[in-house]
């Protein structure tokens, strides 16, 4: 490659791998660096399965993202040849004045998404694997799924090679700086220079803004595989949407269902501060009985033999919402979004997203919602 990049790119996981096959596929010349070689097991983007969803609960601005995503996805199974996402149908799932349940009716209605209000018994006839308690409800939205997050990741980075992308696996970035209009990446293998800089470093992130302080903070999650004990054709794709249920006390858990190693189900709200470089990765026997005893109340039949169980990160902003947006004092820098565990789904859009905004400094959509300025602010404040 050339001495000067036009685009370095710090990090190749889920947004970052999706970046330099966008920049590539444009005939830019692309630089990426990443401290180990995804897809791997050390940060967010691992264990077989993503959700992908429509009827966006958590605000209706990211449906047109995620619209375009679902395209992104479907050019990317036909360039590669490879089965990505599989749709399942989705239910969200809760008490009818829960934020799951309002906030996907309010997505579905004001976008005009396919949908339907399901009660408890309504749901039991379409899929008898889930316990609803009687006064909770389920939004069904048919084009949700899941996607295969590690075949995601290595699509993006296979293709982003073929055409030209220079990356470099276990090669951890030491800083970066302004050099001029451009930028100037160290590693222990020297300095490198590039036009535009993408930082998508994801529960990394923190440590190459550290002067900017921002709010983010990393947790650690787990998630669960259990054998069904019994009517294990109640959890094959085609009879089990993947969920996300809020469940009564307000713990949230998503899943999805059987594809061959067990129902998976993950507890989202769990707030267990994390160091991303000294991470406690066995998941232990408390964690393991608190997930059976949820499955043992609302997905019975799941409840079977224990599988395993595997730790992830999230990278939270206050808000929940993603942060992609140029550094307000060096635009030639693009901060990618630590996704609050919420953002797998996007990362070939975001990918798009990130390219726009390092090549012409805007994106067609609409990005408000994921300003740094408001993080900046909430840091103030």
């Amino acid at each position: 490659m050339a001495d000067r990049a036009d685009v370095i790119i710090v990090g190749l996981g889920a947004m970052g791998s999706a970046a330099a096959y966008h920049l590539a596929k444009r005939g830019r010349r692309v630089l990426g660096f990443d401290r180990f070689h995804p897809p791997h097991t050390l940060g967010s983007s691992h264990g077989g399965t993503r959700i992908i969803r429509e009827a966006y609960m958590e605000d209706p601005s990211y449906v047109p993202l995620v619209q375009r995503a679902y395209d992104l996805w479907a050019e990317l199974e036909a360039e590669s040849g490879k089965t990505l996402l599989t749709q399942t149908g989705g239910l969200m799932i809760g008490a009818p004045d829960s934020d799951v349940v309002l906030g996907a009716l309010e997505s579905a209605r004001l976008h005009d998404l396919p949908h339907e209000l399901l009660d408890a018994a309504a749901l039991r006839g379409r899929a008898p694997g889930y316990a609803l308690p009687e006064d909770h409800v389920a939004v069904w939205e048919p084009r949700a799924g899941a996607l295969d997050p590690e075949a995601c990741v290595a699509t993006h980075l296979d293709l982003a090679a073929q055409h030209g992308a220079d990356l470099r696996f276990d090669h951890p970035v030491e800083r970066w700086r302004p050099d001029g209009d451009g930028v100037a990446v160290t590693t222990a293998q020297g300095t490198f220079l590039a036009d535009r800089l993408i930082l998508s470093a994801g529960a990394w992130t923190g440590s190459f803004h550290a002067k900017l302080e921002l709010p983010l903070r990393v947790t650690r999650q787990t998630v669960h595989w259990y054998k069904p004990a019994r009517n294990p054709e109640h959890f094959a794709p085609d009879r089990f949407p993947i969920f996300v249920w809020r469940l009564p006390g307000g713990q949230a858990i998503y899943g999805f269902p059987d594809f061959g190693d067990g129902v998976k189900a993950g507890l989202h709200d769990t707030l267990e501060d994390a160091d991303p470089d000294n991470v406690d990765r066995e998941v232990g026997q408390d964690l393991v009985d608190q997930m059976r005893d949820v499955f043992a109340r609302y997905l019975p039949d799941a409840a079977g033999e224990f599988l395993r169980a595997e730790t992830c990160l999230y990278t939270r902003t206050p808000d929940g919402h993603f942060l992609i947006d140029r550094h307000h004092r060096h635009p030639q820098v693009v901060l990618a979004s630590p996704c609050s565990g919420h953002g797998f789904k996007f990362s070939t859009v975001i990918g798009e997203v990130l390219a726009d905004l390092a090549l012409d400094g805007d994106s067609r959509f609409d990005l408000g919602l994921f300003s740094l300025q408001r993080l900046l602010r909430s840091k103030a404040s």
